[in-house]
């Protein structure tokens, strides 16, 4: 588990940061807008790639330069940031889709959890907010769920006694905090995945650890 989600960290770490370079070989930063499970693509290896860029935003820092569409409601409402639901996110300022994007994040990591086997159990497949919303919810259910309510995904108490498990249930609430300024930053959060899987002694980390974006 934790090498997958490390491995997806990994990915949104260069997503989200601009490479500098000479001739044009550089890259812009870049916010997914869109990140979710089903844009993850997890290869025979147990790496994995991030997918799916239709409706990605760039940031060039010595430009200034901000490639958005007006629209701020884009992406899956399931995983909708809060700002996102209530159009409140600025829509000029970039750090705020990288923020939205580890709101994403975050629920992608629980996803994994979910599925991770620990004592002999794990929890069957389901999405973000299976027991609060429709199979298919509006804006308007997830807004109220999100935003009004403020409800976040639940955590088996099974958790609690797996030292991995605890550390990603802790490390998830701050991805998926309601308010973006305090969420995680991708490098704090792919710092402490790194954490987590070098003291899990199941884990072997090699430089596989790579995601190709």
């Amino acid at each position: 588990m934790a090498h997958i989600c490390l491995s997806i960290a990994v990915g949104l770490v260069h997503l989200h940061s601009e490479i500098f370079g000479t001739e044009g070989e550089g890259k812009p930063a870049m916010a997914h807008r869109d990140i979710k499970s089903k844009n993850i693509l997890v290869r025979v290896n147990g790496t994995c790639v991030i997918a799916d860029f239709g409706l990605a935003v760039t940031h060039t820092q010595s430009t200034g330069t901000l490639d958005v569409a007006s629209n701020p409601r884009v992406g899956t409402r399931r995983y909708m940031a809060p700002e996102v639901l209530d159009e409140s996110i600025n829509m000029q300022c970039f750090e705020q889709f990288r923020r939205a994007d580890i709101y994403a994040l975050g629920l992608v990591l629980w996803e994994v959890a979910r599925r991770t086997l620990s004592n002999g159990i794990a929890e069957e497949y389901k999405p973000p907010y299976y027991d609060v919303v429709p199979s298919d919810p509006s804006f308007e259910d997830m807004r109220k769920v999100v935003c009004v309510d403020q409800h976040r995904p639940s955590t088996p108490n099974r958790w609690s006694s797996d030292p991995t498990l605890s550390g990603m249930a802790k490390l998830m609430k701050e991805c998926w905090h309601h308010n973006p300024s305090v969420r995680l930053p991708v490098l704090r959060v792919q710092k402490t995945l790194l954490k987590l899987a070098q003291a899990d002694p199941a884990i072997r980390l090699d430089s596989d650890t790579d995601v190709c974006v």
